[in-house]
């Protein structure tokens, strides 16, 4: 293996941290590999990672890369998309990377029609063996292809992200807990949480 390439230590460990392996870890560990490669890990916030996916590879980014939701430099838009902009805060480096779709071969069409009927009705024994083994294809075919054959490598849509920031608490007058400032609502002159808010307009 490359030593730009994540050994098999390190992809035990995200397995682990994640849970399972599939496809859609390899597809993260992949861009986690590109970012170590281009920009580094992050120290603090000096990497950032936009993610356009909720999907099973931010886990591997959040543990390859040291972007997490915590530190604010793993940000979430929940555009459905296996789309992964990485931004470097000292010189503007940034890159945007889309998943091809033909990484996943003519396995596609049989991957969509076997997770319809997993969820609808439940997979016979012969149809888990092969939701099983394309799985595991398709894992292995991403984690051996060169870089531009799992991305396309675009110019960012948006500029860099702010850095996060510390801000004031209130109390939401219907709960009495505390909340975030820039994420109050007023309703009937009061300042509520966005649970509180919502459950006052469908009264």
């Amino acid at each position: 293996m490359s030593t730009d390439r994540i050994d098999e230590t390190r992809i035990k460990e995200t397995t682990d941290f994640h849970g399972h392996w599939c496809p859609g870890l390899a597809i993260g560990i992949r861009a986690a590999e590109w970012v170590l490669k281009e920009m580094g890990k992050s120290p603090d916030e000096e990497i950032v990672a936009v993610v356009e996916t909720d999907m099973c590879g931010v886990d591997a980014i959040q543990y390859l890369t040291g972007c997490t939701f915590g530190k604010g430099n793993l940000i979430h838009k929940d555009y459905g998309k296996n789309a992964f902009t990485f931004y470097r805060r000292r010189d503007g480096k940034a890159m945007r990377l889309v998943l091809r779709p033909t990484i996943y071969g003519d396995t596609g069409p049989l991957m969509r029609k076997l997770h319809h009927k997993m969820q609808a009705e439940g997979l016979s024994q012969e149809e888990e063996k092969t939701w099983k083994d394309t799985r595991a294809a398709i894992s292995k075919r991403i984690m051996d292809s060169d870089m531009a054959g799992v991305f396309e490598f675009k110019a960012p849509e948006s500029p860099v992200p702010k850095k996060a920031r510390i801000l004031a608490s209130l109390i939401c007058e219907s709960c009495g807990e505390p909340v975030m400032e820039t994420r109050t609502r007023r309703f009937n002159d009061q300042v509520l949480c966005i649970p509180c808010f919502d459950a006052a307009e469908k009264r």
